[in-house]
C-alpha cells in the first residue's frame, strides 16, 4: 500500500520483533513533542514490553516507511485479553455488556504515530487501515491523550466515539476512552 511516497507493510510476530528499532524510531520521535514529552528514559520504559507483546496472539503492526527505508509511522496492538484491567481504569463504570470481554471480541490499539515531517499526508489513515485490515474483533478500543488534538480528531472522523476517561498509567493525567465497531 502505498500513499504520498511512503509504504505500510503489516508486520507479525517475529517481523515486528525485528523492526524494533523502527518502531522506536518513530515512537521516540513522535511523542517527544507536546502534549506528550517523552524522554529517552520514558522510551526506554515504553519498549521494555515490546518483545513479550510481539509474542502475543493476535499480535498485528504496521510500519511506514519512505522508498528509501527510512521509518515516518508506526502502529501496533492486539486483541484484548479476557483478563484485561482496561475497562477498571475508567473514572466512571460502564455497563457489563460494555466490559465483557473474551479475548476475541476487542480489539486493543496501543500505539499509532506518525513522524512531524510525515504528517497530514495520509499516513496515519493508512497505517490504521492496514493494521486493522482482517481484524475479527466486533471493535477497536484505544486511550488518547487529552491534549492530542489532532490524533482525537482523526480517531473521531475515523468513526471512533468518547466513552470515557482513565488514568491508564500513573500520573496525573487522564485519557480519553475511544471505541470504533467494526461490525454493525
Amino acid at each position: 500500500m502505498t500513499r504520498a511516497s511512503v509504504l505500510v507493510e503489516r508486520l507479525e510476530g517475529p517481523a515486528a520483533a525485528r523492526a524494533e528499532a523502527a518502531f522506536r524510531l518513530v515512537y521516540a520521535d513522535a511523542f517527544a513533542e507536546p502534549p506528550y514529552g517523552e524522554t529517552a528514559e520514558d522510551v526506554a520504559a515504553a519498549f521494555r514490553g515490546f518483545r513479550s507483546r510481539v509474542g502475543r496472539p493476535g499480535f498485528r503492526a504496521a510500519l511506514a516507511r519512505t522508498g528509501d527505508g527510512e521509518p515516518v509511522g508506526m502502529a501496533y496492538g492486539h486483541p484484548v485479553p479476557a483478563d484485561t484491567r482496561w475497562w477498571d481504569e475508567l473514572t466512571e463504570p460502564v455497563s457489563a455488556d460494555m466490559r465483557r470481554e473474551d479475548g476475541h471480541r476487542t480489539f486493543g490499539l496501543l500505539e499509532l504515530a506518525v513522524r512531524g515531517p510525515w504528517r497530514g499526508r495520509g499516513v496515519a489513515r493508512s497505517l490504521h487501515a492496514a493494521l486493522l485490515c482482517g481484524v475479527e474483533a466486533e471493535r477497536v478500543l484505544l486511550n488518547v491523550h487529552p491534549d492530542g488534538a489532532a490524533a482525537a480528531a482523526a480517531y473521531r472522523a475515523w468513526g471512533y466515539r468518547r466513552i470515557g476517561r482513565a488514568r491508564p498509567w500513573e500520573g496525573p493525567e487522564l485519557y480519553d476512552v475511544m471505541v470504533l465497531g467494526l461490525r454493525a
